[in-house]
């Protein structure tokens, strides 16, 4: 019953985008990934990484991931929103506590079960050179895609795959499932009619507050749910805040 949405049962794709705090969020945007890879390996989730763009200091700056399991999408849809933390800063000399944010968005894989036009005019395409950490996965070509949705400001980036083909088909399925969310969330049956900066829809106010000092911490703004031993949560163990958000979500649905 709490598994009943329309997308619930499909794989998804997951995006981390470190926010405000410098290098702290982009360490925490690093951070992130790892927690939401441990909760897929443990729900056994298949994953893979579609694009990922490191920091030249610390951390990363954004990763996009792939997630394939039952239920994938219904699982992890309610971690959408913005999740802040707050430490003492390993960068900081001073020992000063820092608050670091970034923001995770989660759209359902349809694959080609949605028929969806865009208009190649609304569209901006580059490609560039792909690269991560330590030189790996540098390729001699310019293969990485990075696809602009004009109407919206929505970006979507790959980088991951073999040639640039594969690249543009992967990012443009990774716009064509964020269109539909939110075509389906503002009630538009034309994506035409989807105007103003979406890309910025991740960044509401945070939904979670990852506590390491002067107390350990992690409580879910939306639902009460609080658990104290952070370290288990950075871990995978995320099950809590799941299970109290779709059960929050099915008893307002049911009144």
């Amino acid at each position: 019953m709490l598994l009943s949405g329309k997308y619930d049962s499909k794989d998804c794709i997951l995006s981390i985008h470190s926010g405000t705090g410098g290098v702290d969020a982009n360490d925490w945007a690093e951070m992130l990934e790892r927690m939401y890879l441990r909760y897929c390996e443990k729900k056994g989730f298949k994953t893979k990484i579609l694009d990922r763009q490191d920091d030249v200091d610390y951390g990363i700056k954004s990763s996009t991931i792939e997630v394939s399991g039952d239920n994938a999408y219904g699982l992890l849809k309610s971690e959408t929103g913005v999740h802040r933390l707050v430490r003492i800063s390993p960068f900081n000399a001073m020992g000063k506590r820092q608050t670091s944010f970034a923001a995770v968005e989660v759209v359902p894989d349809i694959g080609d079960e949605v028929e969806v036009t865009i208009d190649p005019n609304d569209l901006k395409i580059d490609t560039y050179r792909s690269g991560g950490a330590g030189g790996q996965h540098v390729n001699t070509t310019d293969s990485a895609v990075r696809i602009t949705h004009i109407p919206t400001g929505i970006v979507v980036t790959c980088q991951n795959e073999r040639s640039q083909i594969m690249n543009r088909e992967v990012a443009m399925k990774i716009l064509i499932s964020k269109l539909t969310r939110i075509a389906e969330e503002a009630h538009k049956e034309n994506l035409n009619e989807i105007k103003g900066d979406q890309s910025m829809a991740t960044w509401g106010s945070q939904i979670r507050n990852y506590v390491f000092q002067p107390y350990t911490m992690v409580k879910d703004t939306r639902t009460g749910a609080e658990v104290g031993n952070v370290e288990a949560v950075m871990d995978g163990d995320i099950d809590v805040f799941v299970r109290a958000k779709l059960s929050q979500d099915a008893a307002k649905a049911n009144g």
